[in-house]
């Protein structure tokens, strides 16, 4: 693979955050580099088989370049597939329920505070609870989204009051490391789909940006960036919810498809790469002085 290659150059740039990220919670390239091979030897083993054939470990060391013997070894052992992913996020339904009911909120829209410690109380917290969670307890929900910072709890007027737009872990790292890791992951699966797909079967990837913004211009597409993301994520919440069959049991039909729309926000200081690649320019003409 040539260094000028777009696929070098697409992974120049998703690995760049990704490395900061890691180095910034003690995560040094051996670790990573262990990662990356099992990943390597998973996928190449159940997404790159021959039709009608199973999968040996020869071809899985030639595609992947990780020796027979380590392949062998990394197969052998447990999977490290992520099995909650496979499951909606229980604290988040039920935070999700809450933004979006009728019963929790008040007629301005907004998510009512709860009362709490009556599971016969058909507006407060526990049944909210018993509406989205499944068969998660009350309590159970509450401890997690206390630990995620996502409500507050007053014990002494016994009342759960939800504290963010959504389930945002906060207060967790560990969480919050899920939750973004669900969301690198969809983005780069899109990637990826439209890259191997007929332009008629493509999935949404869509940005909009410009480089000239001044700081204030930023803040003020900020605000407006939240304020408008908010209200259509909070629309389609409300549609996948009566299309989703957890949620809405009367809904039939074939197939169990995850499902969903992902937003986020950007912005990156321009004028620090020109004055670093001016500066990079004036130590060169110095030199050759």
């Amino acid at each position: 693979m040539s260094d000028s290659s777009a696929i070098t150059t697409l992974l120049k740039k998703v690995l760049r955050p990704l490395v900061r990220l890691m180095l910034r919670n003690g995560v040094a390239f051996a670790d990573f580099s262990a990662v990356a091979r099992r990943i390597f030897v998973e996928v190449a083993s159940e997404d790159f088989g021959l039709p009608g054939r199973k999968q040996s470990v020869s071809r899985i060391s030639v595609l992947t370049g990780v020796n027979r013997k380590e392949v062998k070894k990394l197969l052998d052992e447990p999977t490290a597939h992520d099995k909650e992913k496979k499951q909606n996020n229980r604290a988040a339904r039920v935070v999700s329920g809450w933004m979006r009911d009728d019963e929790f909120r008040q007629k301005s829209g907004t998510p009512k505070a709860l009362r709490w410690g009556n599971p016969d109380d058909e507006g407060g917290f526990e049944a909210l609870v018993k509406r989205y969670s499944g068969d998660m307890t009350a309590r159970a929900i509450l401890d997690e989204l206390v630990r995620v910072g996502a409500v507050n709890f007053d014990k002494e007027k016994s009342t759960v009051k939800l504290t963010a737009n959504g389930y945002i872990p906060s207060a967790s790292n560990d969480e919050l490391m899920r939750l973004s890791g669900d969301s690198i992951n969809d983005l780069l699966n899109t990637i990826e789909h439209n890259f191997t797909t007929t332009s008629e079967a493509t999935r949404l990837q869509l940005s909009v940006a410009y480089d000239d913004v001044p700081e204030s211009g930023a803040e003020l597409f900020r605000n407006l960036s939240k304020e408008k993301s908010l209200e259509l994520l909070n629309y389609l919440d409300q549609f996948l919810a009566t299309q989703d069959r957890s949620v809405n049991p009367s809904v039939k039909g074939e197939g169990r498809i995850r499902t969903g729309l992902g937003i986020y926000y950007f912005e990156e200081p321009v004028e620090q790469h020109d004055n670093a690649q001016t500066g990079e320019q004036r130590e060169t003409n110095d030199d050759e002085k």
